[in-house]
C-alpha cells in the first residue's frame, strides 16, 4: 500500500515537473510558390529571419521546375554540375533548415539566370525574452495558468484515481 502511495507521489511530480519546463518552439513552415521567371532576389529578405529546425516547402509544377541545393559558386554561376541535393519528382519538396549556415538552391531549368535562385541563411533560435512590465508579466502568468490549468487538473485526477486504489 504504502509502495502505490509513493508511485502516485511520483507520478504527480513527474507531471508537475514537465508543466513547469517552459514551453517549446515550433518549427516555420515557409512556403515557396517555385515557379519559372520569378525573380527570388528579394524573397529572402520578406521572409526571413529563418532558424534552425524550419522548413522550406518548395510547390511546383512537375517537369517544368526543379530544386537543386547547390553551394555558393553553383548559386553564383547556376551551375547544377555538383548539385547537394536534387529533387525533380512529384510537386512539392519539403527540406529542413537543419544547420545554422547559408543554403543555397536554384532551378536547373534554365530559369535560374532569371532569379529563380534562392540563398538562405539560417541562424539559432534566440533565447525567449522575459516580460519587461509588470502589465506583461500577469498577462504572461494569465497565460501559463491558462495553459497548464488542464494539465494541473489532469495529474490531480490521477492522483486521486491512483490513491482509490490503495
Amino acid at each position: 500500500m504504502a509502495g502505490r502511495r509513493m508511485a502516485a507521489c511520483a507520478v504527480l511530480v513527474a507531471v508537475v515537473a514537465c508543466a513547469a519546463l517552459p514551453a517549446t518552439t515550433t518549427a516555420n513552415k515557409i512556403s515557396v510558390n517555385w515557379a519559372p521567371n520569378t525573380n527570388y532576389s528579394g524573397w529572402e529578405k520578406q521572409h526571413a529571419p529563418f532558424y534552425k529546425g524550419d522548413w522550406l516547402v518548395f510547390y511546383y509544377t512537375a517537369g517544368q521546375a526543379d530544386v537543386i541545393q547547390v553551394d555558393e559558386t553553383g548559386y553564383n554561376k547556376c551551375d547544377a554540375t555538383n548539385a547537394i541535393s536534387n529533387y525533380s519528382k512529384g510537386r512539392t519538396y519539403a527540406f529542413e533548415l537543419n544547420e545554422t549556415k547559408t543554403y543555397y538552391f536554384i532551378c536547373s531549368y534554365g530559369y535560374c539566370f532569371g532569379g529563380m535562385r534562392l540563398a538562405i541563411k539560417t541562424e539559432k533560435l534566440p533565447p525567449p525574452s522575459s516580460p519587461s512590465s509588470g502589465k506583461d508579466k500577469s498577462a504572461a502568468a494569465a497565460a501559463f495558468a491558462s495553459s497548464h490549468a488542464a494539465l494541473f487538473y489532469a495529474a490531480a485526477t490521477v492522483l486521486a484515481a491512483l490513491l482509490r486504489m490503495v
